[in-house]
């Protein structure tokens, strides 16, 4: 079941997401939050990717749908979900660059904010398996801003040139 998706002003968005614990991997519970973040993602439209206190779940979870991250095709693709839990960028590229954003817990407000242009994330899959990947462009700038929600932080807050668009 799809939840709605928090805004600014929620105080679970300005929180430190909690550590997803062993005990929690391959538990019905979890499953469950993984459907409620997919499903509430599905139907963002024009999200690309979620943090689990963005439907008020406290854990350091994100997912990305990487079939959203390819530039605009006439097709509708497979959903392809990248799930990755207690996550930490254990790696970025030297070189930063300014890049337009926006956020689903701030609908309608866009901004430039400056993103590595590189990023390699450790984090564990739904059994908890620990892996690494790797990413450029748009999936370094995912990671980078999922990370900042797991640690309470808005887009908003380091962003420049803040404009509301209408949806």
């Amino acid at each position: 079941m799809s939840k709605d998706i928090v805004q600014d002003g929620d105080p679970v968005l300005r929180e430190t997401a909690k550590e997803v614990p062993a005990d929690l991997f391959n538990t019905p519970k979890l499953t469950k939050m993984l459907e409620e973040m997919k499903e509430s993602l599905d139907t963002a439209k024009h999200g690309v990717a979620l943090a689990a206190p963005q439907i008020a779940i406290p854990y350091r979870i994100f997912i990305v749908r990487y079939d959203r991250m390819v530039p605009e095709s006439k097709e509708e693709l497979e959903p392809e979900v990248g799930i990755f839990i207690n996550p930490e960028i254990v790696k970025t590229s030297r070189k930063q660059a300014t890049i337009p954003e926006g956020c689903l817990s701030v609908d309608g407000i866009y901004g430039n904010t400056q993103r590595f242009e590189r990023a390699t994330v450790k984090a564990q899959d739904a059994e908890g398996n620990w892996f690494t990947r790797g990413g450029g462009g748009i999936l370094a700038q995912a990671y980078q801003h999922e990370i900042d929600h797991l640690n309470g932080v808005l887009f908003i807050d380091h962003a420049e040139n803040l404009e509301k668009h209408e949806s």
